[in-house]
């Protein structure tokens, strides 16, 4: 049977981690992968997570399973910190599962869309972090793109994604970033936000929405500005949710599916049929990365502390972008490069070339994705000179 299988691509970005990790060059730089790194290129272990894992170590006494919701108090504060004070929540129309990473918690919203109507069309942002197809696709969905980013103008397409919004049928899903958008770093402005929520109720779409990188853009309730909004404006709607980044939980692979519905009651029909989606595909989720993440919020001293090392990651990968944008000044570039600076999160397009991303590759060992995308996070103060340099001579 195996004899019928034709070897398929390597990820790309896998592809460009490989190839940076054989590289010689003692001045390469890695700016494709999205994990955070801080000024050594190390991506260490946050203190509020090892003071965690501690308390898991001494107090942990059974490892039964802990069911296919996952573990209850794990879900409760994920919804907390997702939703805030909203009402969806005192109102008990949320409902959440813990998810083997945000990739997990995506494919078990795709497969709960299938099992509501098979064949729904999701629309994705034109770009996207590129797995959403594959996700969708794997899980029967069809997949169709909207408007969302001007390459030319290195902006938002907005009016383009408006319009494309407003010719969405009532029985599709769309799926939105709630904030730092994969791959570009262009999101939503709060009046933006208004008018995409607007168009939602209007046109009866289900709203899913993605969030990976939670606390990474402006602040943990900012960066959910937009979702909570939506929640506001619409009956149904879906979060899928990452631990991996503002915890650095990259290898625990922890995330959240949550599914609001119309009321109590039908939320919990909803959640039947996506415990029977989460036990075909995985069973029971991952223990280790929930426990961790619930024992720092529901502790005072540990999420406090866990507040300042977002903080202190949110501020560096901002810093990062102001600096290489005045590196490349310093350096005679004339090109505006100015949208780094109001980009959000761990990326952005930097706006040159598939041949000179090449170039800067097989002439300087800097490795970013094909179409210009960067990991802000792989900046440091110990390379940037020689990558506004790089940038400079390849310009």
């Amino acid at each position: 049977m195996f004899g019928s299988l034709k070897a398929l691509p390597a990820d790309p970005i896998l592809g460009l981690l490989a190839k940076y990790r054989e590289d010689a060059n003692p001045q390469k730089i890695d700016l494709g992968v999205g994990v955070y790194k801080d000024e050594a290129g190390h991506t260490a272990i946050l203190d509020c997570v090892k003071n965690a894992e501690k308390y898991r170590h001494d107090n942990e006494d059974t490892k039964v399973y802990i069911g296919p919701t996952g573990s209850p108090l794990f879900n409760e504060e994920m919804a907390k910190l997702i939703f805030g004070n909203h009402k969806v929540l005192s109102e008990n129309r949320a409902r959440t599962v813990s998810t083997p990473g945000g990739t997990g918690a995506l494919r078990v919203a795709a497969e709960f869309i299938r099992s509501c109507k098979a064949g729904t069309t999701i629309w994705v942002s034109n770009p996207t972090w590129a797995n959403h197809t594959g996700l969708f696709s794997a899980a029967g969905l069809t997949v169709k793109t909207y408007p969302y980013y001007d390459y030319e103008n290195k902006t938002l397409d907005f009016e383009g994604m408006l319009a494309a919004l407003k010719e969405v049928s009532a029985d599709d899903a769309v799926l939105l970033h709630a904030c730092c958008h994969n791959p570009s770093g262009m999101d939503l402005s709060q009046e933006q936000w208004q008018q995409v929520a607007e168009v939602a109720k209007d046109k009866g779409f289900l709203p899913v929405i993605d969030m990976a990188y939670q606390g990474f853009g402006d602040g943990l309730d900012e960066d959910a500005y937009g979702l909570r909004l939506m929640a506001d404006s619409v009956e149904e709607m879906i979060v899928c949710s990452s631990c991996s980044k503002n915890f650095g939980l990259y290898r625990e692979r922890i995330g959240a599916t949550t599914i609001i519905g119309k009321s109590a009651a039908a939320s919990d029909i909803a959640n039947s049929v996506l415990l029977s989606v989460v036990r075909c595909i995985y069973s029971m989720p991952p223990a280790h990365g929930a426990a961790i993440v619930e024992t720092i919020l529901n502790s005072d001293e540990l999420r406090h502390q866990w507040y300042g090392e977002l903080k202190e990651m949110r501020d560096r990968i901002n810093g990062n972008r102001q600096l290489i944008v005045e590196k490349l000044i310093e350096n005679g570039v004339t090109r505006d490069f100015s949208h780094i600076v109001r980009q959000k999160g761990m990326f952005s397009f930097l706006g040159i070339t598939p041949e000179q991303v090449q170039q800067l590759q097989d002439e300087y060992s800097i490795y970013m994705v094909g179409s210009s995308r960067m990991s802000i996070a792989g900046i440091a103060n110990s390379n940037v000179d020689y990558l506004a340099q790089s940038i400079a001579k390849v310009l």
